[in-house]
C-alpha cells in the first residue's frame, strides 16, 4: 500500500534524494540555488504543486510536480505534469500510476480540461506506463532556450 501527500517542508531530504535521481536519469545538472528555489516553490507557492508517494514504512517512492495554465483551445485550464520520478527500486509497484492518478484527480477537481506531459521517446519503461494511462498525441516537442 502506498500513500500520496502534498510535498511539505518536512519532506525536503526525501524529495532531494528523489529529485537528484530524476536529474541524474535525464543527465541534467541544476545549481543548488535552483534546486532550493524549486523546493521552496513546491511548499510555499500555490502555482506549482508537488506530491510525494510513500510506502507503508514511510520510505519515499516517488515525486510528481505540476502546474496549470490558461489555454486557447479550452475554457478550462490545462494541467502540465512537469516532473514525474519513481525510485528505481520502486518501479513496478504502482507508484508511477498512482502519482499520475493523483495529478489527474487534482486537475479534475480544479476544473482543468486536461492533463498532459512530455517524455523522451527513448524512455521505454515510462512510455509503457504512459501508453496504458493516456493517449500519445503524436506531437513532437521543440524549444528555444533563452
Amino acid at each position: 500500500m502506498l500513500r500520496i501527500a502534498p510535498i511539505g517542508p518536512d519532506d525536503r531530504a526525501d524529495w532531494l534524494s528523489l529529485w537528484e535521481g530524476y536529474l541524474a536519469f535525464y543527465e541534467a545538472t541544476l545549481s543548488p540555488e535552483q534546486t532550493a528555489l524549486t523546493f521552496d516553490r513546491l511548499v510555499a507557492d500555490d502555482t506549482i504543486h508537488g506530491a510525494i508517494a510513500r510506502a507503508d514504512d514511510g520510505s519515499a517512492l516517488g515525486i510528481v510536480h505540476w502546474l496549470t495554465h490558461p489555454a486557447t483551445w479550452s475554457a478550462g485550464e490545462y494541467c502540465y505534469l512537469e516532473d514525474l520520478y519513481v525510485a528505481p527500486d520502486a518501479r513496478g509497484t504502482g507508484a508511477g500510476r498512482a502519482l499520475i492518478g493523483h495529478v489527474a484527480d487534482w486537475a479534475k477537481d480544479a476544473g482543468c480540461a486536461k492533463v498532459y506531459w512530455l517524455t523522451q521517446n527513448t524512455n521505454a519503461t515510462a512510455r509503457a506506463l504512459y501508453d496504458r494511462v493516456a493517449s500519445d498525441t503524436g506531437f513532437v516537442h521543440y524549444q528555444i532556450a533563452l
